[in-house]
């Protein structure tokens, strides 16, 4: 039986491919569970549209996450901390207090979309990597400075 898969299925295919597959498992399994419908004239032009309609979704995201990553190329993010005697932190910044500041200031990231090594203890301006889709990066400023 030739089906379309609506979505990808483990040790049959990826999303929108053409199978041959035993008539049962389409019926009893497939096709109930919404997995697959059957390769129909009207069926395959309805994944064509979908196809099309999926990849001007991609497009406009990509758009949107360049618009959003160049804007925050070269950012500064000031960042106040209590400092002890000897000029240690009280506490270190890690991804969660950087994704907050930034959401202050109105970029909401995910925490796992910062690449920082490790927390950062010291005072001082650093260099931080922001993971994007699509394999765009930015480059921010994090500068850790005290509280008065």
């Amino acid at each position: 039986m030739r089906i379309i898969l609506l979505q990808d299925v483990e040790n049959v295919g990826k999303k929108y491919e053409i199978k041959d597959v035993k008539d049962g498992y389409a019926r009893n399994f497939l096709i109930p569970k919404g997995l697959a419908k059957l390769a129909t004239k009207q069926v395959l032009e309805w994944v064509e549209k979908q196809k099309e309609v999926e990849k001007q979704k991609a497009e406009e995201e990509l758009k949107e996450i360049q618009k959003i990553a160049s804007s925050m190329d070269g950012l500064e993010v000031m960042i106040l901390v209590k400092v002890g005697e000897e000029q240690q932190l009280f506490e270190k910044i890690n991804t969660q207090k950087i994704s907050e500041k930034l959401k202050e200031m109105g970029f909401a990231l995910k925490k796992e979309q910062i690449d920082l090594a490790e927390p950062i203890g010291e005072l001082g301006e650093f260099s931080i990597k922001i993971k994007f889709e699509h394999n765009l990066e930015s480059e921010i400023k994090v500068i850790i400075t005290e509280e008065k």
